[in-house]
This record gives structure tokens, C-alpha cells and sequence, in this order.
């Protein structure tokens, strides 16, 4: 198991929660993963990374399949402007590769935020930390996980 699944495992075990970790044959894009899982695309939680301009530290915005982070919006919900974060920083802040990062088990604290289209289910898929694993979650559980804020980011 690799390390980056192990902080997953260990980040759902800490918060008390029996949830299982599915290998897929591949789940590196929201399309695929929703192939993988059998739902819909927009019960797929992608999470979608962001380096804040002046913090210049990863920001979390996790938004349903289909939508799209609206990088306007995006600043003005986190205050401040928003750029391209590359994987160095990826890796450096979440512990994840980008196509794997998952919402949990990150190495530091990352500020986080939720689309509401992902609370209108019961069940949402996330990666697990890797591009071929996930896991299933409500939603209301996930946030106090990430602690996330919900908000309109999605164009």
C-alpha cells in the first residue's frame, strides 16, 4: 500500500468511519472514475488545487464532476487571487500527485472549498490518493473532514 493511501486509510480510521477503498483500473479523470464506480459523473468529488498568490499555499476547491472552477470566483470566495499550482507545490502541500490528490490525509493543512451540487447527494466518490483508487462518502461527512466552506466557485 502506498504511502499516500495509507494517509487516506488512516485519516478515514481517525474520523471513526468504516469506509472502503476501491481499486479501479483507473480513475485518474472524473469521467473515469464515475465509469469505474458506476455513477453519476457528478457524484465524483474532484478535487481541484489552486496556489493563493499572496499565501502562495495550496487552496482545495472540491467540485462536482461535470463543473468547472470558475477562477474568478474562486478568488473572490478565498480572497485573494488565484493561480496555477504545479505539482511541486501539489505534492509539497497535499502529499498528493496530481490525477490522485484526495480531499483528505493531507501532509499540512489546506485551506478547503465545497460545491453545494455535491450536497444534493447521499453518496459522493473521491480519490483515495492515488490515480487508480477511490472512496464513497456523504458529503455532510466529508466537510467537517476537509473542513471545507461551501460556496459558488463553478461556472
Amino acid at each position: 500500500m502506498s504511502k499516500s493511501l495509507k494517509r487516506v486509510r488512516a485519516a478515514l480510521d481517525a474520523a471513526q468511519l468504516p469506509i472502503d477503498i476501491l481499486e479501479t483500473d483507473g480513475a485518474r479523470t472524473a469521467q473515469m472514475a464515475a465509469d469505474a464506480v458506476g455513477c453519476a459523473l457528478d457524484q465524483i468529488a474532484k478535487s481541484i488545487i489552486f496556489r493563493g498568490e499572496s499565501s502562495g499555499e495550496a487552496i482545495l476547491f472540491l467540485t462536482a464532476g461535470s463543473n468547472q472552477v470558475e477562477a474568478q470566483k474562486a478568488s473572490a470566495l478565498c480572497g485573494e487571487a488565484l493561480g496555477k499550482a504545479d505539482a511541486a507545490l501539489v505534492r509539497a502541500q497535499t502529499g498528493f500527485a496530481i490525477g490522485g490528490v484526495s480531499p483528505i490525509g493531507h501532509l499540512s493543512p489546506v485551506r478547503a472549498f465545497l460545491d453545494p451540487r455535491l450536497l444534493e447527494f447521499d453518496t459522493v466518490w473521491a480519490a483515495a490518493g492515488t490515480p487508480n483508487h477511490v472512496f464513497a462518502i456523504n458529503p455532510a461527512e466529508l466537510m467537517p473532514l476537509t473542513g471545507a466552506k461551501t460556496g459558488d466557485f463553478t461556472a
